[in-house]
């Protein structure tokens, strides 16, 4: 770990949900009523879909309506330049899960432990950040879920610093078909329905900022798609148990635009760590443009049967 900003951690930062915010999550998502244990709260089984820790740093405590870019400038990192949070999109997340959340956060004090792992300068098209963020029991240290978290801010580069590591990629095996096929068809109010988990960035509610970055207008939360694509995975092959899931990766590969029909395809590899098998999949528009790329998961898998 070297270079500027790699290291540091920023302050930790306390972290609460409420059943009604998981119940909203898992509609914002498209959880459906087969899936009762991820939306009805009386439910014997209720559950918090496993990825609903995503969206806690963006909500932290909040159970209103919050200034994103406000809170983005609050974080400056030493030795970085101070980015444009207006200008910045997702690159690509992995999410790795220890334990399940609780339904609610009530009578446990959690917190978001995050530090920089490097800033890496692209150049003229921008800038990335990788972070890793952990949610974790402030009292007994106990970590619930790691992120690793790519951010590109969009024609934020040539300052200098290093170029940064190539990525491992996680392509879909050539000439097979697909194990299973999940679609999403969104529409124009998808986004204004996931935004209300605490991911306000006005990106995906205005036109205004999109076309400053050449984007045309609004696009989707890439965490839509993302989450999208793992309810699809769980759904398809895991049996919507929360506890098949235990990891989750994806890059943001392209904008998805409201309206959009996404399509994922999963491909079962048949390699296996301690029971959960590593799973490809990618995720294309009704254009057949890919969205999501680098897409990897370890699911406990009950279904379909491989067609390997």
């Amino acid at each position: 770990m070297s270079g500027p900003g790699a290291g540091h951690e920023f302050p930790p930062q306390e972290v609460s949900w409420l059943k009604r915010d998981v119940l909203l999550f898992a509609n914002s998502i498209g959880c459906t009523v087969d899936e009762l244990h991820f939306l009805y709260e009386l439910h014997p089984n209720f559950a918090v879909f496993p990825t609903y820790s995503i969206i806690l740093p963006f909500k932290l405590t909040d159970e209103e309506v919050t200034d994103f870019y406000a809170r983005q400038k609050s974080n400056p990192i030493p030795g970085v330049p101070q980015f444009d949070a207006r200008r910045v999109v997702d690159g690509q997340r992995k999410l790795t899960l220890f334990k399940p959340l609780p339904t609610t956060s009530a009578g446990k004090k959690f917190e978001l432990r995050n530090k920089v792992v490097g800033v890496y300068d692209k150049g003229k098209p921008g800038t990335v950040l990788e972070t890793e963020q952990s949610i974790v029991d402030k009292e007994t240290g106990e970590v619930y879920s790691k992120t690793a978290t790519s951010s590109f801010f969009v024609g934020q580069g040539n300052w200098g610093g290093p170029k940064g590591p190539s990525t491992v990629n996680f392509p879909p095996p050539e000439g097979k078909k697909p194990d299973a096929v999940y679609v999403v068809q969104s529409t124009k109010e998808s986004a204004h329905l996931y935004r209300l988990n605490g991911d306000y960035n006005p990106l995906h509610a205005t036109p205004e900022p999109g076309a400053k970055m050449g984007f045309g207008g609004v696009i989707m939360h890439g965490l839509f798609a993302w989450n999208t694509a793992a309810h699809g995975i769980l759904k398809e092959i895991g049996g919507s148990e929360p506890q098949n899931l235990k990891e989750f990766q994806a890059r943001f590969a392209a904008p998805v635009i409201p309206g959009d029909k996404l399509t994922t395809e999963i491909w079962r590899t048949g390699s296996l760590q301690d029971g959960f098998e590593e799973v490809r999949f990618v995720t294309k528009n009704q254009k057949g443009k890919v969205v999501l790329s680098n897409g990897r998961a370890l699911v406990r898998v009950v279904g379909p049967k491989s067609k390997i």
